[in-house]
């Protein structure tokens, strides 16, 4: 007798396939029409499903302990960012990281670490008996930008429309780049906790020690080394597609996926060495696509964008559905009202006013309403939950008999309910500003100054600039009359050729490229009005060109007019 199959598994396959699915059905509505991000709205979709509403998907359940769950979700994370950090590699052009260092490296060095102290600042002032080696920990999950959510103004309609090319690469290359940068901000305070944090008592060696490991094992092992390794993979990857594809041994099905299989190689063997995956993941994305070959074989594809949403889909109903809800209002570290305070604080002046003030060194931020928007867009996400459950394993290999030391006992904590709070609200301001923007009341509408007739539309509606009066007169004049021709002429009517000797007369000549610097009426496709005097002086700076005077039919009384034929002259 057939019975149901309530499994774990059949249920998280039935709501993950089916969520997609649903949205799959909408998504050019709601991200191109209204610029609702992904992240956004799938982290709402976790929300509907975790154990604090209808309880569809039981993390906790699945992992078994909360050690389970905080390895899984540092796994699923270290996958994420790993392939989202080669993808950001390969879209940016030939020797993007040698060719803009200066500026990239004033974003993240000066700016970030500007970022990290003034986070670590408003966290210890506002979480109260925190000590502030602490508050250096936590500020530092939350420095880096997050390479996921930077793609809402990077990628898609609104990107296209209102940011200039040059900057959406120096985003791109700037949250990829610092994602990878967060370990020395994180273990400069994790080994000072360690070896001074209670006085010397639980670790011998003091400062000495904690800075000779920041120094040899977090720069030199841990950074360095993963720069070499992601070069050295990216560059060798590289010449072995070029070398596949040239003897035809490669499919196109292997050719387009060999991107996202190195950042899966990648993220295995840093991981297995215990150096920094999410450096060396974008470090190889820009290497192999060094000599820009890749990126314009595959520029046209869609398998990248579809893995990436697949992922980005399901990495943020996993943390929606994981996230510490009850914790954000019932904790013995911060009150709610602190909470929001910093939460706010933190989105508003951790990073705009370093962007605001260094800006003018940075070339492709080239006025103060684009370092506003860079600014302002930093935002918190998947690379904050990354270094969160990093900073909570290095805090276990710090207990004293199955127990946290007496001066880290609410460390844990803390940076548990601190980090997670200000992921979401970054997640939900950061989502909603674009659509609150273009409705008026965030930013402003174009960012790039681009032509006034860039909304002009052919006769079909798809023309993306403005041809200009004369020919847009010309067009429609001569529908019009065609089809008024047509409608009137019997069979054998000897009207096909005629004109009227009384009608509108148009000018066929010049440029068709109106004058910006001369104002004029402009004049949509498609209308037939007559041009007069008042209309072309302004709108013509071309030296005048040979001309041909033409006469369409106004629907009344035609004779014929024999035209010139190819060979004559007119």
């Amino acid at each position: 007798m057939p019975t149901l199959s309530l499994t774990n598994f059949n249920i998280v396959v039935s709501v993950l396939g089916g969520w997609i699915s649903l949205f799959g059905l909408v998504s050019y509505l709601l991200k191109e029409n209204f610029y609702l991000s992904e992240a956004l709205i799938s982290l709402l979709a976790g929300v509907a499903v975790s154990p604090s509403a209808t309880n569809l998907i039981r993390p906790l359940e699945y992992a078994g302990s909360e050690e389970n769950l905080n390895a899984i979700t540092l796994s699923f994370t270290r996958l994420v960012l790993g392939v989202q950090l080669v993808l950001a590699g390969v879209q940016l052009p030939s020797r993007y990281l040698k060719k803009e260092w200066i500026p990239l490296t004033i974003l993240v060095g000066p700016i970030m670490t500007l970022m990290w102290l003034t986070s670590s600042l408003l966290i210890w002032g506002l979480v109260p008996d925190l000590n502030f080696l602490h508050a250096l920990a936590v500020a530092s999950c939350v420095t880096p930008t997050d390479p996921v959510l930077s793609n809402v103004i990077v990628k898609g309609r609104f990107a296209d429309h209102n940011v200039p090319k040059e900057l959406q690469r120096i985003i791109i290359a700037e949250s990829g780049a610092n994602d990878g940068l967060g370990y020395p901000f994180l273990f400069i305070a994790l080994y000072l906790i360690k070896y001074i944090g209670d006085g010397g008592v639980a670790e011998s060696g003091g400062a000495g020690i904690a800075m000779g490991l920041w120094f040899g094992e977090t720069w030199g092992y841990t950074i360095i080394l993963s720069i070499i390794y992601g070069a050295v993979v990216g560059w060798l990857a590289k010449e072995l597609l070029h070398w596949a594809e040239e003897h035809k041994f490669v499919d196109r099905e292997s050719f387009l996926v060999f991107a996202i299989s190195l950042a899966l190689f990648i993220v295995g063997t840093c991981g297995m060495i215990g150096s920094d995956d999410v450096l060396a993941c974008f470090v190889a994305g820009n290497l192999f696509t060094w000599d820009d070959w890749f990126r314009l074989e595959t520029m046209d594809d869609s398998l990248q964008p579809t893995v990436d949403m697949l992922l980005n889909v399901s990495i943020f109903m996993w943390l929606g559905a994981i996230c510490p809800w009850e914790e954000f209002v019932h904790n013995d570290v911060v009150p709610i009202g602190r909470l929001l305070a910093l939460g706010v604080l933190i989105l508003l002046i951790r990073r705009l006013p370093w962007v605001l003030a260094i800006h003018k060194w940075i070339p492709q931020i080239e006025e103060i309403k684009q370092a506003t928007f860079v600014g302002f867009f930093g935002p918190v996400g998947i690379s904050a939950i990354f270094y969160l459950y990093i900073t909570l394993e290095f805090i276990g290999t710090m207990n004293v008999d199955g127990e946290p030391r007496e001066d880290m006992a609410k460390l844990p904590q803390t940076v548990k309910v601190v980090v997670w709070f200000i992921a979401i609200c970054s997640i939900v301001v950061h989502g909603l500003s674009i659509p609150l923007g273009k409705a008026g009341f965030a930013i402003p509408r174009t960012l790039s100054g681009g032509p006034a007739g860039s909304s002009s539309v052919d006769v079909r509606g798809q023309l993306p600039f403005n041809l200009g009066t004369r020919v847009s007169t010309i067009m429609g004049a001569r529908l019009h009359s065609r089809s008024r021709r047509s409608s009137q002429d019997g069979p054998g009517g000897g009207g096909g050729g005629g004109v009227d000797a009384g009608g509108p007369i148009y000018r066929i000549g010049g440029s068709v490229i109106p004058d910006r610097n001369q104002p004029g009426p402009a004049m949509a496709v498609g209308d037939s009005r007559e041009l007069t005097d008042r209309d072309t002086p302004n709108r013509i700076s071309t030296p005048p060109l040979p001309t041909r005077t033409i006469r369409f039919p106004d629907g009344q009384a035609t004779r014929p007019v024999n035209l010139p034929t190819a060979g004559q002259t007119a």
